[in-house]
């Protein structure tokens, strides 16, 4: 879908009530380590979900992805590429090269592309304009797996967010727009199961087999919910925000999810704006 499309579906559809908290609640916050964040989240809200891998509770300390996260701050940091330049120009929203505290203001609308962009398709924008490399290059075009540079970069960068509120900007009208347009995607219903987001993720108690679901209007639950990067310890692999609603699409029975489409980046600004004021658990380890 085109941008436009995405904005005139909102704008038809949506009402004017949006998870929203007043932005006097949000943007605050400094860096904490991710374990910590979620043992003072337990300590204040009573959550099935929050408290369902006790395990993975105790090893977040020793989280696979701080290792991955620490190769990506290398190839941030490394002159690579056709153009030999670093990624420490690349502005994510807060200035070039500013990494604290970007995470959770994305997505957002950049100017210089034109566009509203979520973490992986601003990567791929600074890698190819900045660098030189060619989309189709495997350091671009590989994006799942511990092992990409893609999947690096992302979980170093959103590691320096790790307690910081969630606050995507809102003053860009694609912004709003892009908002309102994946509000549209996460209730709509569709493909041959009739499932929606919405389906599992909009009441408390909800389970698929052992696992408890995360509700979008408990948004102590909901800022676990959307830490990505995460290490998946089934899969043994640190994974991004796109493989997980690549993941859900797949569940859904529904047609998968193109990374960095406007469809993909309207749902990322839904869910990231309805955790708004919650602090980032990043990286997280989840099951």
């Amino acid at each position: 879908m085109r941008t436009s499309t995405l904005a005139s579906v909102a704008l038809a559809a949506v009402a004017a009530t949006t998870l929203h908290i007043p932005s006097s609640m949000a943007g605050a916050g400094q860096w904490r380590a991710p374990e910590d964040v979620l043992t003072e989240l337990i300590e204040t809200n009573e959550s099935d979900y929050l408290t369902q891998s006790e395990q993975n509770i105790m090893m977040m300390p020793d989280n696979a992805a701080l290792w991955t996260a620490e190769d990506g701050e290398a190839l941030f940091r490394e002159k690579r590429g056709p153009n030999q330049a670093s990624l420490e120009t690349c502005d994510l929203g807060k200035g070039p090269g500013v990494v604290e505290g970007a995470y959770v203001e994305l997505p957002r609308f950049f100017e210089d592309a034109g566009r509203v962009m979520d973490l992986e398709s601003r990567l791929v924008y600074c890698m190819t304009t900045i660098q030189g490399f060619s989309p189709d290059d495997p350091e671009v075009f590989k994006r799942h797996g511990s092992g990409s540079d893609m999947m690096k970069l992302q979980t170093y960068i959103a590691s320096k967010s790790s307690g910081y509120a969630w606050n995507p900007p809102m003053e860009h009208p694609l912004e709003t727009a892009m908002r309102d347009a994946g509000e549209v995607l996460f209730y709509r219903r569709a493909g041959t199961s009739d499932f929606a987001c919405a389906t599992c993720h909009t009441s408390t108690g909800k389970r698929i087999r052992a696992s408890v679901l995360p509700n979008i209007n408990a948004s102590h639950e909901w800022t676990k919910a959307i830490s990505w990067p995460a290490y998946r310890v089934g899969q043994q692999d640190v994974r991004s925000s796109n493989h997980r609603i690549r993941g859900c699409y797949w569940q859904m029975r529904q047609p998968q999810s193109i990374p960095g489409s406007d469809a993909a980046i309207a749902l990322m600004s839904f869910w990231t704006d309805a955790a708004r004021g919650e602090p980032a658990i990043l990286p997280d380890k989840k099951r």
